[in-house]
């Protein structure tokens, strides 16, 4: 399980006396206890795995919009620990599927469910995420779908 892997990986950095690494394995560890509190009061039951899953591709955009804001601004020091950060919560994410496997997917998804215009984007996003959103990057499969869709 990832949250077990999370936990080895903290204790490992704090034993290398890894001050940035543990930091961002104790803020991940924070993210995935708040979620498990937000989830104790939710009726349907989620797989760990994927609970995990989605509060590391959050935590990686956020990352990535700083990054892209900070270098904006000129403050390259601040995008540098960011991408620390980032490379850390990558490592415990599964491999993103490639534009051609996104590409396929949705092809499959709209043959199946008869969409062909802009009013199934809705359908054929919600199918794509349901099957396939633990390793889908989000926005590019909304362009894509977008794309195949007009």
């Amino acid at each position: 399980m990832i949250r077990d892997d999370i936990k080895a990986a903290t204790i490992t950095a704090m034993k290398a006396k890894e001050k940035e690494r543990t930091a961002t394995l104790r803020q991940i560890s924070a993210k995935i206890k708040d979620r498990d509190i937000e989830e104790r009061t939710s009726s349907k039951e989620i797989d760990d795995d994927a609970l995990v899953t989605s509060v590391l591709q959050k935590m990686a955009k956020q990352r990535r919009e700083s990054i892209e804001m900070y270098v904006t601004g000129g403050r390259d020091e601040l995008a540098a620990k960011e991408q620390g950060e980032l490379s850390v919560i990558e490592g415990f994410l599964p491999q993103m599927m490639s534009e051609d496997e996104t590409k396929t997917a949705i092809d499959a998804i709209k043959a199946e469910l008869g969409a062909d215009s802009m009013k199934d984007m809705g359908k054929v996003m919600g199918e794509l995420k349901s099957r396939h959103g633990a390793v889908l990057d989000g926005k590019l499969a909304s362009g894509l779908v977008k794309a195949a869709l007009s």
